[in-house]
């Protein structure tokens, strides 16, 4: 086997002295390790038996991006397998320091901000609001400056990193856009109601059940973040993921999708023009979002991105139907996992908590 590893390596790079690693032992190598050659080339790779020796098996340029129509079966993977979540690998240590950022995170961001007596929530609010009488525009006001500091932030990641190392500036990036959110989602909650009245479809047949369903799948899009909750709060070392699976097979911005399905649902329950300024701030900014994650995908991962852009779409299923997506027999199997089922049951925690939702931004009185 260590044979067949070696020959695997010299045909993609002069041969190198092989040295042992000081921490990792040579393993097997996979498919996402292999090294790829330029999409317009053949490669070899291996296939390993039961016994120590390998084969070679040629793929050709359709396994890297290029869509086999021939075939049923779905590619090899470029990116990530999403929401993949294996118990037996976690370590408990990391997750007791992910409650305990939580915890502090929460704490702080109530003194500091929410708390009116010793943050500063409600001054951020009064001077925004001194823009304009209009709560449409100071709804617009409030996205946009949490729009400008969080793609800003995202944007110079790359530069910010180097600068301040990547568990400390996702410390940064996390610390100032929160509380610009929380702003921006109270906000909304105290004046939802404040617009003039387009419609009134609330009491129409189906509409609770048509806005409720929506809202529940929104939340499937909506939070990818949840593959990767350690690096979210900096316990694991944060990085740009390609994912590649689940909902990514449907579309390749599901926040963007997750959003605009959102923002319809409650546009269409609530009906006045506070929430149409929201759902154009909101939809505007995850727009954007779509060409400056593309953008920043592009640069951090090179080839590997241009593959899996060519195998899934902007726009919901549209890279299953032309064919460029092939869907495992088995993929409801690729929802069926941890991760999916912490969406599911904060989806439905969100819902039933809506009252106390509203019940404590009221009294923030913003």
């Amino acid at each position: 086997m260590a044979t067949c590893l070696v020959v695997a390596n010299s045909l993609f790079r002069p041969p190198k002295p092989i040295l042992p690693h000081k921490h990792h032992p040579l393993q097997p190598i996979s498919s996402h390790s292999l090294p790829k050659s330029p999409l317009n080339s053949t490669f070899l790779k291996p296939h390993f038996s039961h016994s120590d020796s390998c084969r070679f098996r040629l793929i050709a340029p359709a396994s890297l991006g290029e869509t086999d129509a021939s075939s049923d079966e779905p590619l090899p993977l470029v990116g990530e397998d999403s929401a993949a979540f294996d118990l037996g690998t976690q370590n408990i240590v990391s997750w007791v320091y992910f409650t305990i950022i939580l915890g502090v995170v929460l704490f702080v961001l109530d003194v500091i901000w929410i708390d009116n007596s010793t943050g500063f929530g409600k001054a951020f609010i009064d001077a925004v609001s001194t823009l304009s009488d209009s709560h449409e525009i100071v709804m617009l006001a409030l996205i946009l400056i949490f729009a400008t500091v969080h793609s800003g932030l995202a944007s110079f990641r790359d530069m910010g990193e180097k600068i301040l190392g990547k568990r400390a500036y996702r410390v940064l990036f996390a610390g100032v856009s929160l509380p610009l959110a929380v702003s921006t989602v109270v906000y909304f909650i105290n004046h939802r109601y404040n617009g003039v009245q387009l419609w009134q479809l609330q009491n129409g047949p189906g509409v609770h059940q048509l806005v409720w369903l929506s809202n529940f799948i929104s939340f499937f899009f909506l939070y990818p973040s949840t593959f990767n909750l350690l690096e979210v709060a900096a316990v694991d070392q944060p990085k740009v993921h390609l994912w590649e699976t689940g909902i990514m097979r449907i579309t390749r911005h599901p926040q963007m999708v997750g959003q605009v399905i959102w923002c319809l649902a409650h546009t269409i329950w609530i009906g006045n023009s506070v929430a149409v300024a929201a759902s154009v701030g909101l939809i505007g900014h995850h727009l954007f979002g779509v060409w400056n994650g593309d953008r920043r995908l592009a640069v951090r991962h090179g080839e590997a991105f241009e593959v899996v852009k060519k195998r899934t779409s902007i726009i919901p299923f549209a890279a299953i139907l032309d064919g460029r997506q092939k869907l495992p027999k088995d993929y409801y199997k690729e929802f069926i996992r941890l991760p999916y089922l912490a969406i599911t049951a904060m989806t439905l925690g969100a819902y039933f908590l809506h009252p106390v939702m509203q019940a404590a931004s009221f009294r923030l009185h913003w």
